[in-house]
């Protein structure tokens, strides 16, 4: 379980480290172009998602994501116990990543971001994010379980960009967000709404997917 979690742990701190870092880096870079900025950090999360989930998946199933982990508690496959673990781990990995990414580009480690991400319209960004998301990850592992890195670095680079939130889908790293005023940042303000919209899109996702494949082990 140790392990486990310091896979857990690991693998959200780079996540975080690459969506923060990124976004600083390809606003530095874009010249003011917001477009170009969202590209530069859309194209490195995707990435390193195929790359952590195929690295660190055989360890702790790679979730980095606590509504990941809350949709394999109702699959049975966690205890409460390592449920409630493995998010800790994600949580603090998270806010880490955050810290990190602000030291390799010589911020403040820590910086409650302004970045005003509120209203219905970011409410069902976030449900159809996660929703999808869940989908994703639950579709693939009953047909194609060795694409799940792929479709998952696929789906978010696209959910960055067909989403109105881009995509959060994760209240570790919306949690990590709100500590950056940059690019990639979230007001603390706004978080609870997005936690709310994640979860409410996992748990839908969860009973879609049971009912459309009719598996058990879902239901």
């Amino acid at each position: 379980m140790f392990r486990k979690l310091v896979a857990e742990a690991l693998g959200t701190l780079l996540l975080v480290c690459t969506v923060v870092g990124s976004g600083i880096m390809a606003v530095n870079l874009a010249g003011g172009n917001n477009a170009v900025a969202l590209l530069g950090n859309t194209l490195a999360t995707g990435a390193i998602l195929v790359v952590l989930i195929t690295v660190l998946g055989p360890l702790s199933g790679a979730h980095f994501n606590p509504v990941v982990s809350l949709v394999f508690r109702l699959k049975g496959q966690l205890s409460n116990g390592q449920f409630a673990a493995y998010v800790t781990a994600q949580m603090l990995g998270g806010v880490i990543g955050t810290v990190l990414a602000h030291a390799m580009f010589e911020l403040a480690l820590m910086t409650p971001s302004v970045n005003i991400r509120t209203g219905h319209g970011q409410f069902i960004a976030e449900i159809v994010a996660t929703f999808g998301l869940v989908m994703t990850i639950l579709g693939g592992l009953k047909y194609r379980a060795e694409a799940v890195p792929t479709l998952v670095g696929l789906y978010i680079t696209a959910g960055y960009w067909f989403t109105a939130s881009t995509s959060f889908a994760n209240p570790a790293v919306t949690l990590a967000r709100g500590l950056t005023d940059s690019f990639a940042g979230i007001r603390p303000i706004d978080m609870p709404l997005f936690w709310i919209a994640q979860i409410l899109g996992a748990v839908l996702a969860f009973y879609a997917m049971g009912a459309l494949m009719a598996d058990d082990e879902l239901s």
